[in-house]
């Protein structure tokens, strides 16, 4: 089925023209830029724009000082965990020492038992 628009040239033009009259209509009813409302609204908009930009301003602010409290407890997180390894290398090596002193004089006791026992022998004949 076809649609077929019945409409002539000249009523498309004078539609065409009655629409562009409209739009200079609604153009020129439009306020001055002098006006107290369009005054009033300019100076709301303003103080939208710079209620915004305070808002912003102090969340960029709120950020800045969550990253620096973080980045401080990262730092102190770093050097705790820096100390406590420090801390369990040098017990470790205390131990690895202590060990080694152990050893050390077991070593010295069974070789004085030797020699005790050489000379209890030696002693006896």
């Amino acid at each position: 089925m076809s649609f077929h628009n019945n409409q002539g040239l000249t009523d498309r033009l004078d539609a065409a023209a009655k629409a562009r009259s409209d739009m200079l209509a609604r153009f020129r009813a439009r306020p001055a830029a002098d006006d107290p409302a369009v005054i009033a609204r300019e100076a709301e908009r303003r103080a939208i724009i710079e209620a915004r930009e305070v808002r912003a301003a102090e969340r960029a602010e709120q950020q800045r000082i969550a990253r620096e409290r973080a980045e401080a407890e990262a730092e102190a997180e770093r050097k705790a965990t820096e100390e406590r390894l420090l801390a369990e290398r040098l017990a470790a090596e205390e131990q690895a020492v202590a060990r080694q002193a152990e050893l050390k004089a077991q070593r010295d006791a069974r070789y004085l038992a030797r020699k005790d026992k050489a000379k209890a022998k030696a002693q006896r004949r």
